[in-house]
């Protein structure tokens, strides 16, 4: 098992953050970084059927990036959990995206990530967003 290190799962949630905002700008190199590069990972995303492997979540991590510009998103977390060696995320990403050239729309994504970790370092293996439907629970 893993050397347990809190500050390093902070880090990774940091540069998280940092990542999905150049994403938003259409930069997908930052988020990238990010993932595991294995066979097993996999990408749930808002636009579309799942990815799985390496040569697919790349490739599609690059087409939603193009598809953003000027975008401003916030990362919102729920939960975040951190064990030896999985981790997970799941929460929001609200913001104002210019999406396809359109003008500019307020976004809601709900997300939840999971981390592994490899080599001494946490990586991204799988990641669900979709839009977040209206809260129709009861007050």
């Amino acid at each position: 098992m893993a050397a347990r290190d809190p500050a390093a799962f902070a880090d990774v949630l940091s540069r998280e953050r940092s990542a999905e905002a150049a994403i938003y700008r259409g930069d997908p190199g930052p988020f990238k970084e990010l993932w595991s590069h294995g066979d097993d990972i996999s990408l749930f995303g808002a636009f579309g059927p799942c990815k799985k492997g390496w040569h697919q979540v790349g490739k599609t991590v690059d087409w939603v990036a193009s598809r953003y510009r000027e975008g401003v998103v916030t990362a919102e977390y729920e939960v975040v959990h951190e064990g030896a060696d999985l981790a997970y995320t799941v929460g929001y990403e609200t913001g104002e995206v210019v999406l396809d050239g359109a003008p500019v729309t307020r976004q809601r994504l709900r997300v939840t990530q999971i981390y592994r970790r490899e080599d001494g370092q946490w990586r991204l293996v799988h990641r669900h967003g979709d839009f977040a439907p209206a809260d129709q629970s009861p007050p």
